[in-house]
């Protein structure tokens, strides 16, 4: 497994980019904007770790209060096989709130309700039962 990124929602991305750029350091990796999904995710890293990223992700025109926990995305995490791990979770009694329908992109929560990716390496896994056909679950 290997850690991916920490994100955290901004209302103001300008304000954010000069704290963390300006501020301490960290430098711009990449961005991404999606008009049709209304926001934009940016990427940063310090020098000394590109490879441990933090996503801002900045939703255009919200005026959410991100107060109550919702300004901490999640963590992200790379799996050999997200097929075994969301089977291993599960059968801990781990909710798969968002199930890798896709072979490639699943949700859970840690006991503390701590939202979590799992991201398959490589190429999506191609679909399987019972992911395939499981609903979402709650929210992540």
């Amino acid at each position: 497994m290997k850690y991916l990124h920490t994100m955290i929602r901004v209302h103001d991305l300008d304000a954010a980019l000069t704290f963390f750029c300006d501020g301490l350091g960290l430098r711009e990796m990449r961005r991404k904007e999606n008009p049709a999904g209304k926001f934009t995710l940016v990427f940063l890293a310090a020098d000394e770790s590109p490879d441990a990223e933090i996503e801002l992700t900045y939703n255009w025109g919200s005026d959410e209060d991100y107060g109550s926990a919702r300004n901490f995305g999640h963590l992200a995490f790379r799996v050999d096989d997200i097929y075994a791990t969301c089977a291993h979770l599960a059968a801990m009694g781990v909710v798969i709130n968002r199930p890798p329908r896709d072979g490639h992109m699943a949700f859970v929560r840690s006991p503390d309700l701590i939202s979590v990716e799992l991201l398959q390496k490589g190429d999506p896994l191609p679909p399987a039962e019972p992911w395939a056909s499981m609903p979402n679950s709650g929210s992540w």
